[in-house]
């Protein structure tokens, strides 16, 4: 949540073009925050603005932008799933951020599936091993095109095989994507999808980690996949399973998985994957350190889980769905990213923004020792207003900043947990605030964008105001703002 760049404005008006670059539009609904990466600007929306013919109708969308122009370069296009609306919540289209290393695009879509995408979409072919993208574009029910991982395979000679459910009016075109791999966790996972993926996946190595965004069924009172993972490893070059967690944590999740994983140095030579489950305990696991190209037996391996901390160690544990709807009891759930730094864990939470209580807090955590360290780890607790979805962005001056969904916008002392400022918008804040160039940029569900002084003391340096709601975070590249509202997104500049 915090960026090197420099030069970045610090007022605009989209309503005059004052320091806009360029504005591409997006759908009806857009909660993915825009990533930039190799002179392409990446974002989830859904598909009420069709920029293709061949592809009507409520779905999923990755859009890549040029990065200089603003010209849509390529989309992935994904059906919804039929089955169960509340596997794929309708028009809330890819929630998840991409991410990019290289020629490769990692994502989550809306069916639940990890893909990873050619970064030049199909402008140099169908690269394989997977080459069925004209059926994984048509509406089908769970599971996907048949497609099993082949780590000697370098390119489409030994692809997955064809469907024929296809026809001319479906086969990929210049501006369609073009998928590498797919794991798809509902059936090769075996999680239970609930509402809309939220996962950024993290790349260790050779390695990729995410959350898999099981969760309730659409009673939102019964956990149908108890055994389900929350946390997996996935080779990065072939989509094969690596490891995963085997914390029993399924039974115990109040509503879904949202909170991605984090990698953290906890002293000289030992790092943590950190990961906040659906359970609302933050667990620290051993990384893999072993890639063999995911084989049976790399298939079963188990993260190793060598420290805990439970930011709400008196909140129920056993049967939490008794306080579905109940806001002043209920267990904690966990959205925003567990933040590591110089020793120590930041992590927001409390309550289910849906389904449960209101409380919520920003904790500071010792996070160098092992094991359970819910009794001893903690520093320091600050209350928040009500829910919080975001992650905290942490300043190397000393300063934390963090939004809620009870309107503000909180500024707080790193060392202490003291509150330096708040300010008190009109809207819940779903995005996190970003940090670059001396200033805090964030923006709300009612379409207020802030930029405010990265500093000790409050200072409003401009004010916009939006037509439309705002989920995602704000992102910076090469002096260029990135700014996602549900349905444009901006790039200003000086």
């Amino acid at each position: 949540m915090v960026s090197a760049e420099r030069a970045l404005p610090d007022s605009f008006d989209a309503n005059t073009g004052a320091h806009i670059k360029w504005r591409a539009k997006l759908g009806s609904e857009s909660h993915s925050s825009p990533v930039v990466a190799g002179g392409r600007v990446y974002i989830g929306t859904n598909n009420d603005e069709p920029r293709d013919p061949r592809r009507q109708g409520d779905r999923g969308v990755l859009m890549c932008f040029d990065e200089t122009t603003g010209k849509l370069l390529w989309q992935l296009v994904v059906p919804k799933r039929t089955d169960d609306q509340y596997f794929d919540w309708p028009k809330s289209g890819i929630s998840s951020p991409a991410t990019v290393e290289g020629d490769r695009v990692y994502i989550v879509d809306n069916r639940g599936a990890v893909l990873c995408v050619d970064a030049r979409g199909m402008a140099n072919g169908n690269d394989g091993p997977f080459v069925d993208e004209a059926a994984y574009a048509m509406p089908h029910t769970a599971p996907p095109p048949t497609f099993k991982p082949e780590p000697s395979t370098p390119s489409s000679t030994n692809a997955a095989e064809k469907s024929d459910n296809t026809d001319e009016s479906t086969r990929p075109e210049s501006i369609d994507a073009d998928i590498l791999w797919l794991f798809d966790l509902p059936s090769q996972g075996g999680i239970w999808p609930h509402d809309a993926a939220h996962s950024s996946i993290l790349i260790d190595g050779d390695l990729l980690y995410l959350n898999t965004g099981t969760g309730v069924d659409n009673s939102h009172r019964a956990i149908r996949t108890p055994n389900a993972p929350s946390l997996i490893v996935l080779n990065k070059r072939t989509g094969a399973l690596v490891a995963r967690d085997d914390e029993k944590i399924a039974p115990q999740i109040f509503h879904a998985t949202w909170s991605s994983p984090s990698l953290g140095l906890v002293r000289s030579g030992v790092h943590r994957i950190f990961f906040a489950a659906g359970d609302g305990i933050v667990r620290g696991f051993e990384p893999v350190r072993e890639t063999d190209g995911g084989e049976a037996s790399a298939s079963n391996r188990v993260l190793k889980k060598v420290w805990q901390f439970d930011p709400d160690p008196n909140a129920p544990k056993e049967n939490v769905h008794r306080f579905t709807s109940n806001r002043q009891i209920g267990p904690s759930n966990i959205y925003g990213m567990p933040v590591v730094l110089d020793g120590k864990l930041y992590v927001a939470g409390g309550g289910d923004l849906f389904w449960g209580k209101n409380e919520a807090w920003l904790k500071c955590v010792d996070m160098k020792g092992d094991g359970d360290v819910t009794s001893s780890g903690e520093i320091w607790s600050y209350p928040l207003t009500r829910h919080v979805v975001s992650t905290p962005a942490i300043t190397d001056d000393g300063l934390i900043f963090i939004a809620d969904v009870g309107r503000t916008v909180h500024c707080v002392d790193r060392a202490s947990g003291k509150s330096l400022w708040t300010h008190a918008t009109q809207g819940d804040f779903w995005a996190s605030p970003f940090v670059a160039d001396g200033k805090v940029f964030i923006g709300n569900r009612k379409g207020e964008f802030f930029i405010f002084r990265a500093s000790r003391e409050k200072e409003l340096l401009s004010f916009f105001q939006f037509k439309q709601p705002i989920s995602a975070t704000a992102c910076a590249a090469n002096g260029v703002l990135y700014i996602g509202t549900m349905t444009d997104l901006y790039a200003v500049a000086l």
